[in-house]
C-alpha cells in the first residue's frame, strides 16, 4: 500500500500536479475563487434592491439549498479522481460526460478573457488614485477606450495571475490565497471602520440592512436564487479542479460550509463598507443609487476627492488595491482550470502550460479590451431579439457565460444523481467524515442532488436564457 501511495505521488509530481498542504489552504483558495469583483459591486446592490436583510436571509437559504450540494458534488468528483474538470469524468468511466468539463473550461476561458480586462481597470485606478488623479472617474468612458493604457494594465494583471498559477498548487495558488485573502479581509475591515465615521454613514447602513419586507416578491426570490449560484464559482470546473488537490483526510462537508460562509461574509462586509461611502457622497440621498461598474469606476473617485487630496488619494488607492486583490483571487482560479487540463491531459509542464494558456486567453480578450468605445464593431456587437440597443462584446460574453455555468451545474448534479449514482457520491463524501452514513446530511445531499438542485437549476437556466437574450423576465 505504501508503495502504491509513493508511486501515485511520484506520478502526480511528474504530471505537474500537487496538493493543498492543509484544509485551510483549500478553503482560502476555493473562497478566493468565489470572492471577486461581483462581491464588491454587485452583491450589495442586490441586497438593497431585494429588501435589505430579508434578501440576505433568502440568499443564505439558497446558498445552502442549491449551492452547497453542488459544491459538495464537485469537490467529491475532483477528490475521487485527482483529475481536472475533463479528466475527472474520464477517470470515473463516463467519457461521454466529459462534455461537462469541456464546457466548464470554455466558460472559464470566456470569463477570464473579459474579467482580466476589468481587473486591469481596477489596477490602473489604483495607480491613478495614488497620483491623486480623481478626474479619471469623470472620464471613465475615455479611460476604458484608451487601449494603450488599459492594455498595459491588462497585460500586467494576466502576468500576475500566470505567475501565481505557474508556481503550482501549494507554492503558488495556496500560498497566494493565504496572503491575498487575509489581506483582503483586513483591507475591507479597515475601509469599513473609516467609512462608518463619515457624515450620513448610518443612513447608508440603514439603507443596506433594514429589511423592507414589501420588496419580497417572486422577482426578489429569483434574484436571490440567481445571485447565490453565480457567487460561488460553480458549474465551470473550478471546484472539481480544486477538489482534485484536496487530501482524503479532509471533511468535504465542513470544508464546503466554510467556503460558503467565507464568500457570503466577505460580500456582506463589502456592502457595509460601500454604502456609507455612497451615502456620504450623496449627502444621505439614497433615492437614485445604482450599483455596478459605473458606481465603482465613475462615481467613487469623486467620493475620495471630497475627502481631500491627501487622505482621498490614500483611501482611493487603498480601495482600488482591495478591488485588485479581490479580482486576482478569482483570475487565479479561472486560469487554473484550463492549465490543469493542459498539464493533465497533454503532459505539458506547468510553467509552459501556464504561459501558453495565459497568452491564448489574453488574445481572446482583445475584443473585450477594444469593445468599450475604441472599436465600434465590438462596442455595439449584437442586438438581441426585441432589444432597442445593441450590447457590447464584453456584455455578450458575460450573458453567454451565465448560461453556460447554469447548464454546467445542472449537468453535474444530474450526472452525480442519475449516472454516477448517489451511492458512489456518498462513499467519497464519507471519507474524512466519520458518521456521515447515518447523518441527516447524507439524506439531504441525496435528495438535493437527485431532485432539488436539478429542478432549481433547470428553472433558473431557462429564466436566465430568456432574460439575457430575449428580454423576457418571467418573474417580473
Amino acid at each position: 500500500m505504501t508503495h502504491v501511495l509513493r508511486q501515485r505521488t511520484k506520478q502526480q509530481k511528474m504530471a505537474g500536479r500537487g496538493n493543498f498542504s492543509n484544509r485551510l489552504g483549500f478553503i482560502l483558495a476555493a473562497a478566493g475563487s468565489a470572492v471577486g469583483l461581483g462581491n464588491i459591486w454587485k452583491f450589495p446592490f442586490e441586497v438593497e434592491a431585494g429588501g435589505g436583510a430579508a434578501f440576505v436571509l433568502i440568499y443564505l437559504i439558497f446558498c445552502f439549498l442549491l449551492c452547497f450540494p453542488v459544491m459538495v458534488t464537485e469537490i467529491a468528483i475532483g477528490r475521487k479522481t485527482n483529475k481536472n474538470a475533463v479528466g475527472a469524468f474520464n477517470a470515473l468511466g463516463y467519457s461521454k460526460w466529459n462534455i461537462i468539463g469541456k464546457m466548464g473550461i470554455v466558460a472559464g476561458v470566456v470569463i477570464l478573457s473579459f474579467y482580466n480586462v476589468v481587473a486591469g481597470w481596477a489596477l490602473g485606478y489604483f495607480f491613478e488614485m495614488a497620483q491623486g488623479n480623481f478626474s479619471v472617474g469623470k472620464e471613465f468612458g475615455s479611460y476604458v477606450s484608451n487601449i494603450s493604457t488599459t492594455g498595459i494594465y491588462a497585460v500586467i494583471f494576466m502576468a500576475l495571475t500566470a505567475f501565481v498559477v505557474s508556481r503550482g498548487v501549494s507554492a503558488g495558488i495556496e500560498k497566494g490565497a493565504k496572503i491575498l485573502m487575509p489581506t483582503l479581509i483586513v483591507m475591507i475591515l479597515g475601509l469599513l471602520a473609516y467609512s462608518l465615521t463619515l457624515p450620513n454613514a448610518m443612513t447608508g447602513v440603514k439603507y443596506y440592512l433594514i429589511p423592507e419586507f414589501g420588496e419580497l416578491n417572486l422577482k426578489t426570490i429569483g434574484g436571490a436564487l440567481r445571485q447565490s449560484f453565480f457567487s460561488l464559482s460553480l458549474g465551470m470546473g473550478t471546484i472539481i479542479t480544486y477538489g482534485s488537490y484536496l487530501s482524503k483526510k479532509e471533511n468535504i462537508i465542513s470544508s464546503t460550509v466554510s467556503v460558503t460562509l467565507f464568500d457570503v461574509g466577505i460580500a456582506f462586509l463589502a456592502g457595509l463598507m460601500l454604502f456609507p461611502l455612497v451615502a456620504y457622497s450623496t449627502g444621505g440621498d439614497m433615492s437614485n443609487i445604482q450599483g455596478g461598474a459605473g458606481l465603482i469606476f465613475a462615481a467613487l473617485p469623486s467620493v475620495f476627492e471630497s475627502l481631500g487630496a491627501g487622505l482621498g488619494s490614500i483611501l482611493g488607492a487603498f480601495f482600488f488595491l482591495l478591488l485588485s486583490f479581490a479580482a486576482l483571487t478569482s483570475t487565479v482560479s479561472l486560469l487554473e482550470v484550463p492549465v490543469s487540463y493542459v498539464v493533465d491531459e497533454h503532459k505539458i509542464s506547468r510553467p509552459k502550460a501556464t504561459a501558453i494558456t495565459a497568452g491564448v486567453i489574453f488574445i481572446a480578450g482583445l475584443p473585450s479590451l477594444v469593445g468599450n468605445g475604441y472599436s465600434e464593431m465590438f462596442t455595439s456587437f449584437v442586438t438581441y431579439i426585441g432589444a432597442e440597443k445593441p450590447v457590447g462584446f464584453m456584455d455578450f460574453l458575460g450573458h453567454l457565460a451565465d448560461c453556460m455555468l447554469l447548464l454546467g451545474g445542472f449537468l453535474i448534479v444530474t450526472f452525480a444523481g442519475y449516472v454516477w449514482k448517489k451511492e458512489n457520491l456518498n462513499e467519497e463524501i464519507a471519507i474524512g467524515y466519520e458518521g456521515y452514513e447515518n447523518s441527516r446530511v447524507k439524506i439531504f445531499i441525496g435528495f438535493a442532488v437527485r431532485y432539488l438542485c436539478p429542478a432549481l437549476l433547470g428553472i433558473l437556466f431557462v429564466m436566465v436564457v430568456l432574460s439575457n437574450f430575449f428580454g423576457v423576465d418571467i418573474i417580473n
